[in-house]
């Protein structure tokens, strides 16, 4: 059984952090961006925790690596479109997208971990 408390996933906290960090730039963003980049970034910030905690609550290990590889796109994109942002709007996000990375390396990890048992 795959059960996990996704709660005491580190990769769920950092997860969570990430989203909060990410949302103290969205204000920077122009209000024109509401229905774009601005969306796009919360959605897939918020997508990341979301399918980690989703995943967890899964019935087997591939079950819950199928949602980490969700999770893992979804970092993906946000750390796609923080670079836009960065480049676009001159807002500072480097640490957000260092923060973003070490996310991405901890839950290829953490599905590489649950494939292999």
């Amino acid at each position: 059984m795959a059960t996990h408390n996704f709660r005491r996933l580190e990769i769920w906290q950092n997860s969570i952090e990430l989203t909060k960090s990410v949302y103290s730039i969205l204000p920077q963003i122009p209000n024109d961006e509401k229905f774009g980049l601005k969306s796009q970034i919360s959605r897939s910030s918020i997508s990341i925790a979301s399918n980690i905690a989703e995943g967890s609550g899964r019935s087997t290990n591939k079950d819950f690596s199928h949602f980490l590889g969700i999770s893992l796109g979804s970092s993906y994109e946000l750390e796609t479109q923080l670079i836009l942002v960065q480049d676009i709007f001159s807002i500072e996000c480097d640490k957000i997208i260092t923060d973003c990375q070490a996310i991405q390396r901890k839950i290829f990890k953490l599905k590489n971990a649950l494939i292999k048992n």
